[in-house]
């Protein structure tokens, strides 16, 4: 008997056995340990915040709700497609008649609970209003937040507005759905820029809402002096590198760029005055006209100071020579200046015929002369074998 063949045959029943063992066996129930529940916004909630649910891990395709002493009723959650499934959503609103708390939190799927968790209640607050934060200076030109919160029983509208002496005009607050305060459906908030002109000073910014004045801040404003960290900043630049390169080889002095060309302007602050983002801007008589530096807001600016840059078009017919350009921050108390060369465009390309064609000429004429010098050694060496014999053949006399 052949013990190789026979063990390979009995190898492969077991595992096609094996193999159709698996394929027969149903798929699992949903129960604990296979469906998983994750809760943003379990801990430290508020009466009337939203608990975002999401759930996965459900086969079946029956209703998925979730139950909980803090929900006013039974939540239904929505299904939707996940890489390997489909998942069930929903943020339903915690009532606001709950107290603090412990309470427990159950996912229910065809009648049975698949997954449980606990949410966490805090007391109700009181509205609060704020504009930028207690004690900080503000600089002419700096943003900073203005919010209210009235996430409490029986608070209603949403037309609440901040106005004050130093801002331009009224600033409406609004709920935005999909930013930080995504869970407190009655946080209303702006950002507010100080006027890059505002005198220093004091100001009173007011709050008011559908029934009038509701609350007050104070807002101090002051300008940098000297002495302090941020009057001068620390400017560096302009410096210049190709469109095609990268702010990190840049060069303050003996970049080249031919006239009609194109040059990225550079411009580094480790402390930037507030609001330059939209003023800084680079002037030369070398540009078409004065360019405009952005913030580089890329993944390559990570851990170098604030930089800017910006695309400068070269003017036509520009002379060959060494140009200015300067760029003004701070409100007028930084001036720096970098040198940019031009070559004109006769000069980059070599300023005179095109060498290409020069080249090609030569070279087609080096190849005719070739050609020429064999047809004429052939021809000379046909008429010298015309006039002798093969040997062992005597030539007639």
């Amino acid at each position: 008997m052949n013990w190789t063949r026979t063990a390979g045959s009995v190898l492969g029943a077991g595992v096609l056995w094996l193999a159709c063992g698996a394929v027969a066996q149903p798929a699992a129930a949903e129960g604990p340990g296979t469906v998983h529940v994750l809760l943003n916004g379990a801990y430290d909630n508020r009466p009337g915040e939203l608990v975002d649910i999401d759930v996965q891990g459900v086969r079946s395709h029956g209703e998925v709700t979730v139950t909980s002493p803090v929900f006013p009723h039974r939540v239904r959650l929505a299904p939707y497609h996940v890489a390997d499934g489909r998942g069930h959503h929903a943020r339903p609103a915690i009532a606001m008649t709950v107290g603090p708390g412990t309470y427990p939190l159950r996912v229910h799927v065809g009648g049975k609970v698949v997954a449980e968790d606990r949410v966490e209640v805090k007391e109700a607050g009181k509205p609060v209003f704020e504009a930028g934060t207690a004690g900080d200076v503000l600089r002419p030109g700096e943003r900073f937040p203005v919010s209210y919160d009235d996430l409490v029983p029986g608070a209603t509208g949403d037309a609440f507005t901040v106005t004050s002496p130093v801002f331009r005009g009224p600033v409406r607050l609004v709920h935005d759905p999909r930013g930080g305060y995504w869970n407190n459906p009655r946080m209303f908030t702006a950002l507010v820029a100080v006027p890059h002109d505002a005198k220093d000073g004091t100001y009173k910014v007011r709050l008011t809402g559908p029934h009038g004045e509701i609350d007050e801040k104070a807002l101090e404003v002051r300008a940098a002096r000297p002495g302090d960290s941020d009057y001068l900043g620390r400017a560096r630049g302009p410096a210049f590198f190709a469109p095609s390169g990268s702010p990190q080889v840049a060069r303050k002095s003996g970049h080249k760029v031919v006239a009609g060309g194109t040059v990225n302007v550079l411009w580094r602050d480790g402390s930037p005055d507030p609001g330059e983002d939209e003023r800084l801007t680079a002037i030369s008589p070398a540009f078409e006209r004065p360019v405009p530096l952005k913030r580089d807001e890329s993944k390559a600016g990570d851990g170098d100071d604030p930089r800017y840059y910006g695309p400068a078009r070269v003017r036509e017919g520009l002379d060959a020579g060494r140009y200015p350009v300067t760029v003004v921050s701070h409100h007028g108390r930084v001036k720096r200046t970098g040198h940019l060369l031009v070559e004109a465009a006769a000069q980059a390309s070599g300023g005179g015929p095109d060498r290409t064609l020069l080249i090609g000429g030569v070279s087609a004429g080096a190849v005719a002369g070739t050609a020429l010098g064999v047809v004429l050694v052939l021809r000379r060496n046909r008429a010298r074998t015309a006039g002798q014999a093969p040997a062992g053949v005597s030539q007639p006399e």
